[in-house]
């Protein structure tokens, strides 16, 4: 199926109120040079994170649009197919580099920088969730200082997601935060002229240090548990045991997408373009319908507990386009008829009367 076939959908009337602000993670490993660009023939025009295991044998996760989507014309489209399904945002990727020129050079910012020139952008917000572990940590609250300067043109930008009217920040690996280094950032903000910033913990994350929310990337058990094949059910209880907040610490449930990150496993300096992940556990058996109760219950916890969540009732997915790790809703080869999307949408739009 054509990819201009999914999209757009035809509502009756006006376009449904959501019943939440669910929105998704989107992982930018789709873009600029691999690094066997220049060895390897399968890798000549391949993105950053493509791996030979994931053309050989698992081809169907390959998105409609291909293996690149670093083109403006496929972030519209993009943007398009989220919007008719019910997603209200994309959390981007954020890495850190020390200076302005390293930052913009990354080619993992290349989907948040054309979604920001998309002229669709409207449909959509964004936020950035900040990928601060192995090689992209932020360490001392200056250079904590540092990146919330760089992240100012993102957080002014009048379609970035707001919570409680503060643009959200989320932040992947909590236990990188500090509070000097948070507490510059609200400064950083507030000489921006923004009223401050609402940071949101991936996993433990306390409120004493500067987190206002908390939420998760993902919850994967068995992460290096050796290749074991599980229930994705297990996977989806192990997220929803951990939608858990406070009034002075709301939670954004996070929910599973799916997880088999057999396609990056094995040596990161090999000839297959591996990530150097040990084996772990995988759940190939995700289906739509089992995506769509997942969705529903977030909603539904949401709407029985609203002293725990936010009052914009957020909630993100992993992910959008997370094809390595297994975790992504957009359609691929292997889902033309965007199953997934439609389930999320089923769920999140109520039906019309």
């Amino acid at each position: 199926m054509a990819l201009a076939a999914l999209a757009p959908t035809a509502f009756a009337g006006a376009t449904p109120k959501p019943r939440a602000q669910v929105g998704a993670y989107y992982f930018d490993g789709w873009a600029g040079k691999h690094r066997l660009a220049d060895k390897e023939e399968w890798a000549r025009n391949a993105p950053t994170h493509l791996s030979k295991r994931m053309l050989d044998e698992f081809p169907d996760r390959e998105p409609l649009w291909g293996w690149r989507d670093d083109s403006l014309e496929i972030m519209q489209r993009q943007i398009d197919l989220a919007a008719d399904h019910g997603l209200a945002f994309f959390a981007f990727c954020w890495y850190w580099h020390d200076t302005q020129k390293a930052v913009d050079d990354d080619e993992k910012h290349t989907g948040m920088n054309l979604f920001v020139k998309a002229p669709n952008n409207g449909r959509m917000r964004f936020c950035l969730l900040v990928a601060n572990h192995a090689g992209f940590v932020i360490d001392g609250a200056e250079n904590w200082r540092k990146a919330a300067q760089f992240w100012m043109p993102y957080l002014k930008h009048p379609q970035h997601l707001t919570v409680g009217g503060k643009p959200l920040v989320i932040i992947f690996d909590a236990r990188g935060g500090e509070k000097n280094g948070l507490d510059a950032v609200q400064d950083e903000a507030r000489k921006a002229g923004l009223p401050g910033v609402a940071i949101a913990a991936c996993g433990p994350g306390g409120a004493e240090i500067g987190y206002t929310h908390t939420t998760r990337y993902n919850i994967v058990p068995g992460y290096t548990g050796g290749g074991e094949e599980h229930k994705f059910q297990e996977i989806v209880e192990a997220h929803e045991r951990a939608w858990a907040g406070r009034p002075e610490q709301p939670c954004i449930p996070c929910l599973i997408g799916g997880w088999d990150c057999r396609p990056w496993e094995g040596p990161a300096g090999d000839l297959f373009g591996g990530s150097g992940k040990k084996p772990g556990w995988f759940f190939p058996d995700r289906t739509p319908e089992q995506f769509a109760a997942h969705v529903t219950r977030a909603i539904e916890w949401m709407e029985k507990h609203p002293e725990q969540a936010t009052a914009e009732r957020l909630a993100v997915i992993y992910a959008w386009n997370e094809f390595g790790e297994g975790g992504y809703i957009a359609p691929t080869k292997g889902d033309p008829e965007a199953k997934y999307l439609k389930a999320l949408r089923a769920v999140v739009f109520p039906k019309a009367p």
